[in-house]
């Protein structure tokens, strides 16, 4: 019984005493609790400040704060994935890298002769007709049925033209007759057309076999590429058609390649050289190769401890309408690299020294997030048919290799064969060329995807080279150094060397210095924690505690206060609902603490209970008059003590 008056005290304060601090019912409310709770100074004094223009001044301070630590922490965030490069250099015994060399004419001329002999004759009779040119008539002009008795449909079919003008009118070598060129115009040397007399404009037309009005001409501003083009085409389609084992005996030996081998000053032969053949440069030799699980260091920079060898390249015997260049091409890479002669080999000449000087990199890069890059390619979805470990170039080559076996039927004789594939040519695939031209076309201009999906290795191994070059062999020496050379080969060659026919090489390390390059993270997390922390505490004297608090206030209790205002209105408007009327705008919502969420149970206080608002309506209150029968004890005790019994009888 004595608790009632206390329950009843406790539900009137719950009615009428405002609540502050996360439990407010307003988010004003709970923003001014905030900021006078708050440990950033900035917020406090946007409440306690006296006067419009110093509250406004603190309002603006406090913004640009945010705003900069906004700034601050998102730059910190953008250079978290950024990574520095660093250099070492160490001195130290280096592995020699593999040494591959292929002769620039990839097929003995004398072999091929019988393969490419309808070729041959129809590229002098071009010759003829176009410049004039002829090495005698009994070898280059032909019957009309001796054309046709020798298979010559497909020069039928791509024959050389040569555009007379600029009306789509050309004339056809084969037949010598004028015909309308239908469809695009390539022109395969620049993009600029040739401002000459359009009588030197030679090239030739593809079409669709299917589509005969799906036609391409592509036309060069000189005859030399248009004829050389044309020709490689023609030997492409030769050279798919003739097996492997033959290719290679059609081909230099190694006997027929090396003449003399010295490495880091000891004598070396063929057994140091591995064979392997590529499509357009023959059999190349590969020196180091690694294939025999040895792989040879050098522990002395300079020319007298590199690999020396002399090349017998052997110019009399070059295809003239394939290659218009003597030498030799060699490539420096790693043992686990494919070497892409065709694309980034070094020529050397003939008759001559030719001194290779190398700086040994490698480099690494951070893969995701801090570049695009791949560590094995496992990642890519292109299949490597090169069998080496991943690059980017074995990457391109792959793609588009896998383009043209679906796009075309067949694959490009120039790369490797896909499993299940079958190399072009004209018999099993006639629009094999119109299909390759067209899809080169959209490689070159990055529509097949191919250079969206490689990317680059993170970790490569690179041979910076520096070349110079010198008469060899000197005038003095000539003669013996001839004669030897004979004399050591002359069973084989049954001839006497000439200098044009001799290739110098020196590959040698510069000096033995590696250079290591990495990418190392610029940022840690631990570094990126405190940067976030001394912006907040530059800015706002902010600090963990208060960012948890920010959290808390900002979205979990203003979430909340919107959340039950929402709650209340639904639940108002459903009991209105139930009691056949809707919610006036007028109506009023109970704020306090008799809202469901506030179970604070504690007794009021003297001071909890001076802040009970006054009735808007009533006047203010006055002492009233004594009334001494209030001081009667008997409604308040049921028992009276017997010595205040006789206190009230006297």
């Amino acid at each position: 019984a004595a608790t009632a008056p206390g329950k009843k005290i406790t539900a009137r304060l719950k009615r009428t005493l405002p609540v502050r601090g996360p439990q407010a019912p307003t988010l004003s409310e709970l923003m001014r609790w905030y900021c006078l709770n708050t440990n950033t100074h900035g917020c406090r004094r946007i409440v306690v400040s006296r006067g419009r223009l110093r509250r406004l001044l603190w309002i603006v301070l406090t913004l640009s704060a945010v705003g900069l630590i906004l700034w601050q922490c998102a730059e910190l965030l953008m250079n978290y994935y950024s990574a520095s490069v660093s250099v070492t250099v160490q001195f130290q015994k280096l592995p020699f890298p593999a040494v591959t060399i292929c002769n620039i004419n990839p097929y003995k001329y004398s072999a091929m002769k019988e393969y490419l002999s309808e070729l041959d004759k129809e590229t002098k009779k071009a010759l003829e007709t176009f410049y004039g040119f002829s090495e005698g008539k009994s070898k280059v002009r032909r019957s009309v049925d001796d054309w046709n008795s020798t298979g010559s449909d497909f020069f039928e079919q791509i024959p050389l033209l040569r555009v007379e003008d600029f009306s789509r009118t050309a004339t056809d070598l084969h037949s010598g007759q004028k015909r309308k060129i239908e469809g695009s115009v390539f022109h395969k040397d620049s993009s600029i057309v040739n401002s000459g007399d359009s009588n030197d404009i030679i090239g030739f037309q593809l079409c669709d076999a299917n589509n005969s009005s799906e036609c391409a001409l592509y036309t060069f501003s000189s005859g030399v590429n248009a004829i050389q083009e044309w020709y490689k085409l023609h030997y492409m389609n030769i050279m798919a058609q003739i097996p492997l084992e033959t290719k290679e005996k059609l081909s230099y030996s190694a006997e027929d390649l090396l003449l003399t081998c010295f490495f880091d000053g000891l004598s070396c032969d063929k057994r140091h050289f591995t064979r392997f053949h590529h499509p357009l440069h023959g059999n190349c030799y590969t020196f180091n190769s690694g294939e025999s699980g040895t792989i040879l260091s050098t522990s002395t920079g300079g020319s007298e401890y590199g690999l020396q060898v002399v090349l017998y390249i052997d110019e009399a015997d070059y295809n003239p309408f394939l290659v218009t260049s003597t030498g030799a091409k060699i490539m420096v890479h790693d043992q686990n690299e494919y070497p892409f002669i065709e694309d980034i080999g070094t020529e050397i000449e003939t008759a001559a020294a030719t001194s290779i000087g190398m700086h040994f990199t490698q480099s690494r890069k951070l893969s995701k997030p801090y570049s695009d890059c791949t560590e094995t390619g496992v990642d890519i979805p292109v299949e490597n048919l090169y069998n080496k470990s991943y690059s980017l170039q074995i990457c391109l080559h792959s793609c588009f290799q896998k383009a043209m076996v679906d796009s075309c039927g067949c694959a490009q004789y120039a790369q490797p064969l896909p499993a299940g594939a079958e190399y072009c040519n004209y018999k099993k695939n006639p629009n094999w060329m119109y299909c390759y031209y067209r899809l080169h076309e959209k490689f070159v201009k990055e529509q097949l995807g191919c250079q969206q999906i490689c990317k680059d290795a993170c970790s490569f191994k690179e041979w910076a080279l520096t070349t110079s070059i010198a008469q060899w062999p000197s005038v003095v020496s000539e003669d013996w150094m001839l004669r030897v050379l004979s004399w050591d080969k002359g069973q084989k060659l049954n001839k006497k060397l000439n200098k044009t026919d001799l290739a110098n090489l020196m590959v040698f390390y510069k000096d033995l210095n590696e250079r290591f390059i990495s990418e190392n993270p610029a940022n840690t997390l631990v570094i990126l924690l405190s940067n976030f922390g001394g912006q907040l505490g530059l800015w706002m004297s902010c600090s963990v505690v208060c960012v948890i608090e920010i959290v808390e206030v900002f979205f979990i209790d203003s979430l909340s206060i919107v959340l039950r205002r929402q709650w209340q209105r639904a639940k108002k408007w459903w009991s209105g609902r139930q009691r056949g009327r809707a919610p006036q705008a007028g109506d009023v919502e109970r704020q306090g603490h008799d809202n469901p969420v506030c179970i604070d149970e504690d007794l009021p206080t003297f001071t909890t209970a001076l802040r009970l608002p006054l009735p808007q309506d009533s006047p203010l209150p006055r002492t009233p008059p004594p009334n001494y029968s209030t001081l009667r004890l008997e409604t308040a005790f049921t028992e009276q003590l017997p010595d205040t019994l006789e206190l009230g009888q006297h």
